[in-house]
């Protein structure tokens, strides 16, 4: 995994805007309306070669696929894990949350624009073995970033995964003796897919955003609590990563809420160690938002393992506000002051369309968010070595 030795480093969470006529053939595909599978399939590798080109010359180092040819980053898996069948419909798992709680007027209100969490999606049940069976899609996402780096000058490439919590989350089990044999199950599964992006010379980013939003979720979980469940979820991620290199992983966690109060994400100082069990080369999270820019000082106490390298969000998808570059700079210069200028990447909090058809960032606002990124790189870099 390369490291900033001569200048700040830039990249992103994974999801990025989509384009609409991209869409519209995806949202067929997923109704189970006529489609032309063959038309699709040259248009996602067209889309996929626009986006990598599109980040490039944005100037960001380390690139992806934007996720195109995933529905969402989490839902994808629902054509590449088998032993599972759609149930009925989901209801919104923020319906008893701490959230909730507090502002049961605002997520109403949220509710009725569209822009509350997601919720209402169909609600997957396991009912027999889980086993992995997307090799072919897989091979199909990592065929379209290679060949749309072909000729791109970047650092480095990464396709995200989603992980086992994630997965038990969203697929009830009505299958395994207990929910344990279940979670190492479906970490069994997602090896395969983690260890096939890494075989095909790209880095794994696996995505955990129900680590530190499971607090958020329960409000009749005490803090020790939670960390004793994210512990068992960590030590079943580090199975589904076994024989990996770390240096070939990013691990990214966030909170599952953009546009909200968001009062009761759980402090970064009660689940950072546990964070740092998760056997990753790269750590990505959120740091520039009004709830977490603060937790910076968090590195002042603890030590980050030798070798390690932070992604923090120095952009947030959590605001329409286009950060100041100069902020962005300033903001990498306090990381980069507490553990090290070359074990930082200037990173987003999150994705900016982790579901298809999300409107609550426009593309433009993106584009120039990762502007504002690329700038404050720049201005960080000439501060910590000197030039530009």
């Amino acid at each position: 995994m390369k490291r900033s030795t001569s200048g700040i480093l830039t990249t992103h969470v994974g999801s990025l805007p989509r384009p609409q006529d991209l869409m519209d053939m995806m949202e067929a595909k997923q109704a189970g309306k006529p489609f032309d599978g063959e038309a699709y399939a040259t248009r996602l590798r067209s889309a996929v070669a626009e986006m990598v080109r599109k980040q490039v010359e944005l100037g960001i180092d380390i690139v992806d696929d934007g996720e195109l040819g995933k529905p969402s980053f989490l839902t994808y898996v629902h054509e590449r894990l088998g032993g599972c069948e759609p149930g009925g419909p989901r209801g919104s798992p923020w319906a008893g949350s701490r959230e909730v709680q507090s502002f049961p007027e605002y997520y109403e209100a949220a509710a009725r624009s569209g822009a509350s969490p997601a919720g209402r999606q169909v609600q997957m049940v396991c009912t027999g073995p889980i086993t992995y069976r997307g090799q072919k899609p897989l091979q199909r996402d990592i065929a379209n970033l290679k060949a749309a780096l072909q000729g791109m000058k970047t650092e480095e490439a990464f396709l995200p995964a989603i992980s086992p919590s994630n997965i038990e989350d969203w697929y009830k089990n009505q299958y395994y003796k207990t929910q344990e044999e279940y979670l190492f199950a479906i970490a069994d599964a997602m090896h395969e897919e983690y260890k096939a992006i890494v075989d095909a010379g790209l880095l794994v980013q696996v995505d955990d955003p129900r680590l530190v939003t499971y607090y958020v979720l329960r409000p009749d979980a005490t803090v020790e609590q939670c960390r004793r469940w994210a512990a068992v979820r960590v030590e079943a991620l580090n199975h589904a990563l076994r024989g990996i290199p770390e240096d070939r992983i990013r691990y990214h966690t966030c909170y599952s809420i953009n546009m909200g109060p968001r009062l009761h994400d759980m402090e970064l100082k009660d689940i950072v160690d546990v964070i740092l069990k998760v056997h990753a080369g790269a750590y990505s999270f959120e740091a520039s938002n009004p709830r977490h820019e603060h937790e910076w000082r968090v590195w002042e106490r603890v030590k980050l393992p030798e070798g390690k390298v932070l992604i923090p969000g120095f952009i947030t998808q959590s605001t329409v506000l286009v950060e100041h570059p100069e902020l962005v700079a300033e903001r990498i210069l306090r990381f980069a002051k507490v553990v090290g200028r070359e074990n930082i990447i200037a990173g987003a909090d999150c994705g900016f369309a982790t579901f298809a058809g999300s409107l609550e960032i426009h593309p433009s606002i993106v584009w120039a968010k990762f502007n504002a990124l690329v700038e404050g790189a720049r201005l960080a870099t000439k501060e910590l070595w000197g030039h530009n």
